[in-house]
């Protein structure tokens, strides 16, 4: 039963003649993320990266502030932080405080359950709703 279940195997001569021997580099490649892990790349006007995120308490905070401050967008769920009211009043208040008292960016209500978390150098824009490109346009 064993070997109705095997692959079958072909030879097949022009394979072999064609590439005798496996081809090996003639240099040494390294990759640069393993050697530079923390490379400093500068950021590039206009480029960010858009981190999502659901935060669950208060401990996600740290990470959400270390985003924005790197300079990167942040797109924060908060629908099971909502439920409990005072954690939910503590954490958009230090949010408040760090990114756009200490860092000058802007924190923007998008529907009832996220928060968008904008750098500085980076801002809102209210209407798009309306434009052509929207998904209800």
């Amino acid at each position: 039963m064993e070997d109705a279940e095997a692959p079958r195997w072909m030879d097949i001569p022009s394979i072999a003649e064609a590439q005798p021997e496996p081809v090996t580099p003639a240099q040494a490649y390294h990759d640069l993320g393993d050697l530079y892990p923390d490379a400093p790349i500068p950021l590039m006007r206009g480029e960010a990266i858009i981190h999502r995120a659901v935060l669950q308490d208060s401990s996600g905070i740290e990470t959400l502030f270390d985003w924005v401050a790197a300079g990167d967008v942040a797109i924060v769920e908060l629908k099971r932080l909502i439920r409990r009211e005072v954690e939910f009043a503590n954490c958009v208040s230090r949010l408040q405080e760090l990114i756009e008292g200490d860092l000058g960016g802007a924190l923007v209500q998008v529907g009832d359950d996220r928060l968008i978390l904008l750098p500085a150098g980076f801002a809102a824009v209210r209407g798009v709703e309306n434009e052509v490109f929207a998904p209800d346009a």
